[in-house]
């Protein structure tokens, strides 16, 4: 069991050669020597100076104290350690493209930061507080010139709150966590068909009938834009309509396309609840709201939803079908019952409110049609095709496909996605200056507040990487190696990605030792994409406790048995290593009984544990095979084969993460 324990715990936690930086900056040179961090540490700002800026070094020093553990205070020096120089003031209200370029100088005697707006300064105290390592002597930063600079202007997370509700405190940690990897948008999903999470004063029933009693007050929401303005971050709203609008339509029911909604839903998926486009009483209402609003939310882009819009009841209604007919809607191929007409009949009315009210239009790429202003931002969910396409019309875009982060991909996978890759990397460059960046999305159906963090980080850090670092830096090994680096810098901040398991592993196994549920954990990972709706139902009331929901995305175990693996057979060495982990795998599942025993949170649990004990045992008759020499015929390797797919299947919408490992081995049998 001690092999097991040292492969789990291996975290990359030990800072060193070479620099573990992410996201990478534009250009890096290193120098000899190195900076101390020790309890004299202090930093001073030139130039061009403001609150913000004093509240940002306030932070690094508290953030360096963390880090390290030294004692640090804030006493005015003659000798600053960091020296931070500012040109100028930014804007007012954070806008779309400002100056976020920084340099960064370090060498033994000092560091020196500077920046053209206070933007550079606060990206570039990230990238000083991600250089801090342990040294022979105690800390340091070693020395270092970087210049940097964000690859698009847009770079952001939208993060849903109506499904399940998120307290202040999660969003501002998440904020926290957005600032280190130098993201700048944070496109707050305020309503859906589950949820209207915001107080309006002009509108009460909306908070009353819409939220169950939560949603944020008006001050909250100042108080997080402020907070967000501190790290440099643009606070987007969101308000979908006229589809994924229950919660607006039960406290306005007469707003909806009939019928309207009785209550706020707590299921999930698309829905039929709908605004009538046709009744000008919904354009008086949203011309307030969207007033009330636009006067809260500072930033220029204001988001309106648009998307997943089923149309069931405009199809049913007379009165629509009407209006249809007075418009003179001719059904098409595309748009046989005139639905998608109507849509955009809807957003033209929608968008001469919007830019009313100071600002632009935001909505997923369902709104794109030729009609509509060119100064609307289309967000692509959909795929680069749409995005692309929007791109070519003369529309600005942000593509969101292949970020969605509650789908509980591979961090590998979300970085190899690009947003002008795909149909965008055949746009002229003209076209491609229309593609701002992108948003990885968090969507709350399967998340909780115990549980969201381990659903963001550490990929969002990679998405992070994406948007900001050049084209070029795509290295998989390299990204993992620094991921895990910044996934443990990440905990200073507060964000509990690691230290949210064990709790929910020793709530599972009860009054039992919790140890064999801890490496059954380590091993497994949640089922990808939207399979786990097939493990449902789940609603907004279902407890989201279970082993699903208490393992990361990514089994970083099974991973780093991976890469053992493949080293053990390419370099023919490390095999006592990797039998070692087999054995310990194999007879864990005997030590899970008395855990599994009468156990309801951990149902269907038992054939998982199995699978795994299983596996592991086809690992070692896979390693016998190699160490005897003789080749494996065909007819093993694919009984084998086909044995592996079969335990590598799914129980309670969890899976063995190391069938890849195992396959390897056995293909090297085979050989």
């Amino acid at each position: 069991m001690k092999r097991l324990l040292v492969l789990m715990g291996a975290s990359a936690l030990a800072y060193g050669q070479p620099l573990a930086l992410m996201p990478v900056p534009a250009q890096v040179s290193r120098g000899s020597g190195v900076l101390p961090i020790d309890a004299s540490f202090q930093a001073s700002v030139s130039g061009y100076d403001e609150p913000r800026l004093d509240r940002a070094t306030h932070r690094l020093v508290e953030r360096l104290s963390k880090q390290t553990g030294i004692t640090m205070h804030e006493v005015k020096t003659t000798k600053p350690t960091l020296t931070i120089s500012c040109e100028h003031k930014g804007e007012a209200v954070q806008a779309l493209g400002e100056d976020e370029s920084y340099r960064l100088v370090v060498d033994a005697a000092g560091a020196h930061l500077s920046a053209v707006q206070p933007l550079g300064v606060l990206r570039g105290i990230e990238t000083f507080l991600q250089l801090v390592q342990p040294e022979a002597n105690g800390f340091g930063v070693p020395a270092v010139s970087i210049e940097d600079h964000p690859r698009f202007p847009w770079r952001g997370l939208s993060y849903d709150v109506a499904r399940h509700f998120m307290p202040v405190g999660e969003v501002e940690r998440t904020l926290d966590g957005m600032a280190a990897v130098k993201l700048n948008v944070f496109h707050w999903h305020l309503s859906d068909n589950q949820g209207f999470r915001i107080e309006s004063k002009l509108f009460p029933r909306l908070q009353e009938f819409g939220s169950g009693g939560q949603f944020y007050t008006q001050e909250q929401i100042r108080d997080v834009i402020a907070y967000a303005h501190d790290r440099g971050i643009r606070v987007i709203p969101e308000f979908d309509i006229p589809g994924h609008a229950t919660a607006i339509l039960v406290a306005y029911p007469a707003l909806a396309t009939p019928p309207a909604p009785k209550d706020v839903d707590h299921t999930f998926g698309v829905l039929d609840a709908v605004m009538d486009p046709t009744n000008p009483a919904v354009y008086t209402f949203l011309d307030r709201f969207i007033g009330e609003m636009a006067a809260l939310f500072p930033d220029a882009y204001f988001h309106i939803g648009g998307d997943e819009v089923n149309g069931k009841l405009w199809r049913e209604s007379p009165k629509v079908k009407a209006f249809k007919a007075a418009e003179h809607y001719q059904p098409s191929a595309k748009d046989p019952d005139s639905n998608i007409a109507l849509h955009a009949y809807f957003n033209r009315k929608l968008e001469p409110i919007v830019a009313k009210h100071g600002k632009h239009m935001e909505g997923w790429d369902e709104i794109l049609t030729p009609d509509l202003p060119k100064s609307i931002l289309i967000q692509s969910w959909r795929g680069q095709k749409s995005l692309a396409e929007g791109a070519r019309q003369g529309y600005r875009g942000i593509l969101s496909a292949g970020y969605y982060l509650d789908l509980v991909e591979h961090a590998s996978e979300h970085y190899a996605v690009d947003p002008l890759g795909g149909d965008a990397a055949n746009l002229t460059p003209e076209q491609q200056a229309r593609i701002l960046g992108g948003e990885a999305a968090m969507w709350s159906e399967m998340v909780t507040p115990e549980t969201i963090d381990s659903r963001i980080w550490p990929r969002l850090a990679v998405i992070a990487e994406r948007l900001w670092s050049t084209q070029g830096v795509r290295d998989v090994p390299d990204m993992y190696r620094r991921m895990d680096v910044i996934s443990g810098w990440l905990q200073w901040l507060g964000l509990t990605h690691r230290s949210w398991q064990d709790p929910m592993l020793v709530r599972l196994a009860g009054e039992h030792d919790p140890e064999p549920l801890r490496v059954l954990a380590a091993f497994v990972e949640p089922v990808k994409g939207y399979e786990r709706e097939s493990f449902g139902p789940y609603t907004t009331e279902t407890p989201l406790i279970g082993l699903v929901d208490s393992v990361p995305p990514e089994s970083e175990a099974a991973r780093r048995f991976a890469v053992m693996v493949h080293t053990a057979l390419t370099q023919h060495t490390g095999f006592d290593l990797v039998r070692e982990q087999l054995i310990a795998l194999r007879a864990n599942h005997a030590q899970m009984q008395p855990i599994l025993k009468d156990n309801e949170l951990l149902n269907g649990i038992e054939p998982l544990s199995q699978a795994v004990s299983d596996l592991a045992a086809a690992g070692l008759s896979a390693i016998q095979a190699i160490e005897s020499g003789e080749k494996s015929d065909a007819q093993w390797r694919k009984q084998q084969s086909d044995r592996i797919t079969e335990l590598s299947a799914a129980h309670a919408a969890v899976f063995p993460a190391f069938g890849g490992a195992v396959q390897e081995l056995v293909n090297a049998a085979s050989q």
